[in-house]
Order: C-alpha cells, then structure tokens, then sequence
C-alpha cells in the first residue's frame, strides 16, 4: 500500500508539471503573438505619422510605401536630419511665421520646414581644425533617382555605419610640421580626414539594417534639391532631372 501511495504522489506531481508546462508554453505563444502584434501596430503607426510629416511631396512610383512612411519618420521626427542638412538654422524654417523659436507673432504657431533648403545641405559646422569651412551635404537624389547624390545603398550603408567620407572632401594633411597645410582644405591631426567628421555616424551606425533601409528609401523618395551655391564647395550642387 506504501508503494502505491508514493506512486500515486509521484504520479499527480508528475501530472501537475506537466499541465503547469503547458500552461507556461501557451503563455509564451500568447505573449509571443502579442509582442509581435503590438510590434506591428507601433511600426504601423509611425509608417503613417511618417507620411503625415513629410514636409515635401514625395515620388512614390516603384518605392516600398510601408519603407519610405517608415523613412520619412526617422529623418523628420527622430533623427531630424534636416537640422544639420539643411542651409542652416535662419533658413530651416519658412520665414518667421514658421520658426517655433520665434515668439507669437511673429510665430503663427505652426512649424513650417522651408522646402526651398530641405536637406540640399549647406550648413557650414567650422572651423574644426584646420577645416575652415564644414558643409553639411545634400542627401537628395540626382537626375539618377538615387539620393545623397547618386549613392547606391552599400554606400549609404557605408557612411552611416562607418563614416567613411567617399567623396574625400577634406583629406589628412601630408604637409610637414611648421609647413603650409597641404593640401589647403586638409584635416590636421588628430582630425582623421577619412572620416565625416561631424555627422552622427558613431550613433546612426547602431541602427537596424531594416531602418537604414527606410532613410535610404525615403531619401530616395523626396524631390531633388539642386543646392546651395558657395564658392570652394561644388561638391554641395546637385544635378537634377
């Protein structure tokens, strides 16, 4: 009788873990689900605040929309991209009735992005260094329909992920110490010339591929810019269609 007892008490507990198991695998599943719906509902939403924002019209033929919405949310409202790319902060914003620093009036109380400068680029971050002149460059497409002037994605991914300066604008100095800086538009140490130096690639670099993908695309959707026009910075012009 002993024996049948433990096996009795054996068996119930041996039956209880198994139905608590049960209960926690279906928990997970539901929670899992959950997750994944809340998930979508989050990337869903800012899909459509993303549209909402968008400051300029967007070309959308042949574009992933959920990508470009998705896109126009990080560069609008997160990374504010147009804050360094555009031609400054007295030409960010359209006129004083669309500035949100300014007082009401002149202030209407509405933000208004000045489309005529949006992320054509321009804004000039020096001196640093020996750099005399830092312009922020133009992220819109070219007459070849690819943004930041024609960049494929491996590049944009390049830049964004390592700060890699493709278009070598500002090289490492080679003169020797007490010389002339040469060549004149050259990154003294310890300055490294290779690298964008103010652009925020060191923190952009830690976002999803699936997000770059979304600047990329929305980049690649807003209008070409041709850009700003400064002596010494031909590199800022865009070639539109």
């Amino acid at each position: 009788m002993k024996h049948i007892r433990v096996w009795k008490t054996v068996g119930a507990g041996t039956a209880f873990a198994a139905m608590l198991l049960m209960g926690m695998t279906g928990n997970w599943k539901r929670v899992g689900a959950r997750d994944d719906e809340d998930r979508n509902e989050r990337e869903e939403a800012r899909i459509k605040r993303g549209f909402e924002i968008a400051p300029v019209p967007l070309n959308l033929e042949g574009k992933n929309h959920a990508l470009v919405g998705l896109g126009s949310y990080i560069v609008n409202a997160v990374a504010d991209c147009n804050g360094c790319h555009s031609a400054g902060p007295m030409t960010e914003f359209a006129g004083a009735t669309g500035n949100p620093y300014f007082r009401t009036p002149p202030f209407s109380g509405t933000k208004k992005i000045n489309t005529a400068t949006y992320l054509g680029g321009g804004r000039d971050f020096g001196p640093l260094g020996s750099v005399p002149h830092l312009y922020s460059r133009n992220l819109t497409p070219d007459n070849t329909g690819l943004p930041i002037g024609g960049r494929p994605y491996s590049e944009f991914v390049e830049i964004m992920r390592h700060g890699t300066d493709l278009d070598h604008i500002h090289p490492n100095c080679t003169n020797a110490p007490g010389t002339p800086l040469s060549p004149p538009n050259c990154f003294a140490p310890p300055f490294d010339g290779d690298l964008l130096q103010v652009m925020r690639w060191p923190f952009f670099k830690d976002m999803t591929d699936h997000e770059l993908r979304a600047i990329y695309e929305y980049l690649s959707a807003v209008p070409c810019n041709p850009g700003q026009v400064i002596a010494g910075a031909p590199y800022l012009q865009n070639t539109c269609p």
